[in-house]
Parts: C-alpha cells; sequence; structure tokens
C-alpha cells in the first residue's frame, strides 16, 4: 500500500516529461527546424570526440606497455608534488587549530583552578597566618 504512492508518482513524472519535452513534437514540423536539429549533433559531437586519424594517431603513440615520455613523467611529478603541497599544508592547519584549542582549555583549567584555590584560601583563612604559606613549596 506504501509503494502506491510513489508509482503513480513516478508514472506521472514520466507522462509529464513526455508530454512537455522539447524532442517530442508533432509529425507538422517545418524543413528549417529539420535542418537546423541535424546540424546541432555534428556541430556537438566535433566539440566532444576527437577525429579518428587523431584518435588513432593517440593510440599508437602510447601502448600499454611502452615508457611515458619525460614530459608526462614530469607532468605527473609536479601533480604530486602539488598534493603533497597541499597535503602538508592542511595538515599543518589542522595542527595549529588543535594546538590552539588544546592552548585554550588549558588556560580555562587552569584558571578555573586558580579561583578554586583562591576560595579555599579564603575559606581556610583564619587571620593568624600569612597568605605566602599557602604558596610555598615543600621539599
Amino acid at each position: 500500500m506504501t509503494r502506491t504512492p510513489a508509482v503513480l508518482l513516478s508514472l506521472l513524472t514520466a507522462l509529464f516529461l513526455v508530454a512537455f519535452s522539447d524532442g517530442v513534437q508533432g509529425a507538422a514540423v517545418s524543413a528549417d527546424q529539420k535542418d537546423v536539429k541535424a546540424a546541432e549533433p555534428q556541430e556537438h559531437n566535433s566539440r566532444v570526440f576527437m577525429s579518428g586519424l587523431d584518435a588513432s594517431s593517440f593510440f599508437k603513440r602510447r601502448s600499454r606497455r611502452s615508457i611515458k615520455s619525460q614530459y608526462e613523467l614530469n607532468v605527473e611529478q609536479r601533480q604530486r608534488l602539488a598534493a603533497d603541497e597541499q597535503r602538508r599544508e592542511y595538515r599543518e592547519e589542522q595542527r595549529n587549530e588543535y594546538e590552539n584549542y588544546v592552548e585554550e582549555v588549558r588556560d580555562e583549567q587552569e584558571e578555573r583552578t586558580r579561583e578554586k584555590t583562591e576560595q579555599w584560601r579564603e575559606f581556610h583563612y583564619d587571620g593568624l597566618y600569612r597568605w605566602y604559606q599557602y604558596t610555598r613549596h615543600h621539599v
């Protein structure tokens, strides 16, 4: 029962696409429109695909087992170095952010500890002893 709305929605969507798409037109298409539509795919194909001679020379120039040219090796090496540099910068930035975060947390913790220590001293101070005795380091 739950699939019925989904099936109806998909059927209505398909019907809508078929009814209102530009590709589907009536039988009365003028000759001018046929010529324009016939010219568009050729122009589009020429931009996307290379000619047969270029394609065959591309595959002849480099088979699967042939060595890469020095230019190709240099380009790949530059890409590797650029990726390494980006990775290094990203990790350095992440490390700096983490160090800043840790420093802030440590400072907050030290501030809370200092405040608690001062409150403890004020609560336990009886007026007889000096403050510096609480801060002495016992050996």
